[in-house]
């Protein structure tokens, strides 16, 4: 179950966040498949702590033979033992945190790839409606506060739950009278925990939100900068991008508050319960009922206490700031899954990696119609109440056929696409296409190329992990983009991406088609695929799509009307509504939409022959 996050403001729709019962079952479905691991760990670190419990009453044995006056040679066993209980406890309590740190770290690892799944698989137009700020807070901010957690709180409490249980069942076995004592402190200790849990968890959320908004605003100012400047809108967004900040830090501050309040009320449960148990140590003595080695145990018990008590209420703090983070990672993982995949799966080899990801394709919006590659059948798609972008387009795409989609900016071109691709999920009616086994049977090419760290080998290998070098060549060579390839620094094992080798946009551009064609998809689907290039690099990277394409079906959504000559087929959009469908010649002659886009596009151009 997942409530709503709260938006950063009215326009944003933000991705949900979990309830606490939701997220804590989500935590034991993560530890579930360690839990030898866990059950382990926890009994090493429980014989560590017990070991460690035998510091007090030694020292206490030390005490009462001062006290007695008895022969300095009586201390060597109690001194021996102090050494032997020390080099026990720190062996056992290494093992045991190394196997709670090894359990941490790999509910963490698939904790980050569900997490990374999922958030892969979310519908564009869901996470054009939160905005990237969100998805950005939660993928750095909310992974590291947990990942912290993982790596120091949750070691550091399992040890100081442990010590705490343990050291009140040893000062209950040294007398009941300085147990009931020691639990003077403890309703302070509850009220304050309370008083900081109730308020925490909420402080926190709103203090992740708020970093989102304050993340999201600042992506959008500066992504639009020459937006924002053309328009003269620098002093909103400086306003807008203040506030979310003075929000950002009166949440900060507030938690500060919080955190200075709870360690002052601690300091006074530490107080109470040690005159407590000092004053009982004092009356039992007198009386006869215990030694003074006794009582001095029973205060070093308690003020042994004070580590673990503090830090288990402090790791509060870890708890709930991580908690707060765990749901939001928690609210994306549990986003409804879109059903198998009933005709195909997509691939976006230019946009994204392109390692093989279901065509989101659910219930009756999808199914198989033999003898078509492409059937879309009445699809229409609204990105809200009140924004439609398609109106019942239907379209069939033959075997083989190349169809250029044209129209003008909002026409719905690019949405069509990725409803096509299977990235996107229409509002209403069906789309079919063509089925693979053992491969994506659609691959979706976008203008927007992520050229990734590492060799340039290893990143064409993302469409095809077991290509040979000479499958990487020859799909290069396709492209026509082997030369420049070769000519680089290392040839194939030239690294690119963030502090490699710089590709221009046209290259990085062929690189996403190279992928295309070792993946090898029934249908290709470009969605202005040569739109970054200049005018030479279009004509370049025109002839490289041409190539990726030959022999497979094409959806192209057309940048340049050169493309649409060379389609099969031209579909004219415009308004989200079909106007036009047939072949370059006949649309152009017939003084239509497509008529009057080619020339406004063409003007003095000569047009190439199809």
């Amino acid at each position: 179950m997942t409530t709503p996050s709260p938006p950063a403001d009215d326009s944003a729709e933000l991705l949900p966040v979990a309830t606490p019962a939701r997220t804590r079952a989500a935590l034991r479905a993560l530890i579930r498949p360690d839990r030898g691991l866990a059950l382990t760990g926890t009994g090493v670190l429980v014989a560590a702590t017990a070991v460690g419990l035998l510091v007090q009453p030694l020292l206490g044995r030390i005490v009462d033979i001062v006290a007695d006056g008895r022969p300095a040679g009586d201390l060597t066993l109690p001194v021996v033992l102090l050494v032997a209980v020390a080099a026990v406890q720190g062996v056992t309590t290494t093992i045991g945190l190394t196997r709670v740190a090894r359990l941490g770290e790999t509910v963490l690892a698939r904790l980050r790839e569900q997490f990374v799944e999922r958030a892969l698989d979310l519908p564009a137009d869901r996470l054009e409606r939160a905005g990237a700020g969100d998805l950005t807070a939660r993928v750095t901010g909310d992974v590291a506060r947990v990942a912290e957690a993982v790596r120091s709180a949750l070691p550091e409490m399992a040890r100081s739950v442990l010590a705490i249980l343990l050291t009140l069942g040893a000062l209950a076995l040294l007398d009941v009278r300085f147990l009931l004592a020691a639990l003077l402190a403890v309703p302070v200790q509850l009220l304050t925990a309370r008083w900081y849990v109730t308020r925490a968890l909420t402080l926190y959320a709103d203090q992740r939100v708020a970093n989102g908004a304050q993340q999201q605003q600042l992506l959008e100012t500066i992504g639009g900068a020459v937006t924002v400047r053309g328009h003269r809108l620098e002093r909103q967004h400086t306003e807008r991008g203040a506030g979310r900040s003075r929000r950002a830090v009166e949440l900060t501050m507030r938690s500060v508050d919080l955190v200075l309040g709870f360690y002052g009320r601690l300091h006074i449960a530490e107080y109470i319960g040690l005159a407590a148990v000092l004053i009982a140590g004092f009356w039992l003595v007198r009386d006869g009922a215990v030694s003074i080695g006794t009582a001095t145990a029973a205060a070093l018990y308690f003020h042994s206490l004070f580590g673990p008590v503090n830090a288990a209420l402090v790791l509060l703090d870890d708890a709930q700031s991580a908690a707060a983070g765990l749901a939001r990672l928690v609210g994306v993982t549990d986003l409804a899954r879109p059903a198998e995949p009933v005709a195909g799966k997509a691939e976006p080899a230019g946009a994204a990696e392109p390692a093989p990801v279901p065509h989101q394709r659910t219930g009756p919006q999808q199914r198989t119609a033999p003898g078509a590659a492409v059937a879309v059948d009445a699809v229409s798609h609204a990105y809200g109440p009140g924004r439609p972008v398609l109106h019942e387009v239907s379209l069939t795409l033959r075997p083989g056929e190349h169809v250029a989609l044209v129209g003008t900016s909002g026409a719905g071109k690019s949405t069509l696409a990725r409803i096509v691709a299977g990235v996107q999920q229409p509002t209403a009616g069906t789309v079919t296409a063509p089925a693979a086994a053992g491969e994506p049977s659609v691959v979706l090419v976008t203008q927007e190329v992520h050229v990734f760290t590492g060799s340039l080998a290893e990143d064409l290998r993302l469409a095809r992990p077991g290509a040979t070098d000479a499958e990487l060549r020859g799909a290069l060579s396709t492209v026509h983009a082997l030369d420049w390839a070769e000519a680089l620094p290392d040839g194939l094992d030239t690294v690119v991406g963030e502090g490699g080798h710089r590709l221009d946009p046209a290259r990085a551009q062929q690189l996403a088609l190279a992928r295309l064609v070792l993946s090898g998809p029934a249908l290709a689907v470009l969605d202005e695929a040569t739109a970054e290039a200049g005018s030479a690099g279009a004509r370049v990277l025109e002839r490289s799509a041409e190539a990726a394409l030959s022999g497979r079906t094409a959806l192209i959504v057309a940048h340049r009307l050169t493309q649409a000559v060379a389609a099969d087929r031209v579909v004219v959009l415009e308004a989200g509504r079909v106007v036009e469908s047939g072949p370059h010649e006949e649309l152009r002659d017939a003084d239509g939409p497509y008529a009057a886009l080619w020339r406004a596009w063409s003007g003095s151009r000569t047009a190439p022959h199809p």
